[in-house]
């Protein structure tokens, strides 16, 4: 999070719970922990679901830089937040309905293919018919 975000940059004393942040702001301090913290697995549930576009893609950026070596799993509805995994599980309605990398996945032409060409990964429409969520595991 860019230090002129805080109204006292690093200084800023933040109250009870982080309170005094944005859903963002504790989003990206959370990714940060995580990220800072040396394990060998790294969980990353819906990560950067509160941040707008750019700081979306920086996060993803570092995230890369992060999980390089490690278990990762994320779990994301922003199709671009997986697309470089080693496997993609596409979750309809509590099972698996596809599983691959980005280019086995747009090859096959099934659901991931069609929330790939609804523009944004998951676009409203996309979204409002699909009940599940899109996984990925990187190691």
């Amino acid at each position: 999070m860019p230090r002129s975000s805080l109204p006292q940059g690093y200084d800023t004393i933040l109250s009870a719970e982080g309170g005094n942040l944005s859903q963002g702001q504790k989003q990206l301090i959370t990714i940060a922990r995580a990220m800072l913290s040396d394990r060998a697995l790294l969980i990353l549930d819906e990560a950067t679901s509160s941040v707008d576009t750019l700081a979306e893609i920086q996060i993803q950026k570092a995230v890369k830089q992060v999980i390089s070596g490690r278990t990762s799993f994320v779990i994301a509805h922003r199709l671009s937040t997986i697309r470089h995994a080693d496997t993609i599980l596409v979750i309809q309605d509590g099972r698996i309905a596809e599983q691959g990398n980005h280019e086995q996945l747009l090859q096959r032409k099934g659901l991931y293919y069609e929330l790939q060409s609804s523009g944004s990964g998951f676009a409203e429409e996309a979204e409002q018919s699909f009940t599940g969520s899109v996984s990925s595991y990187c190691r």
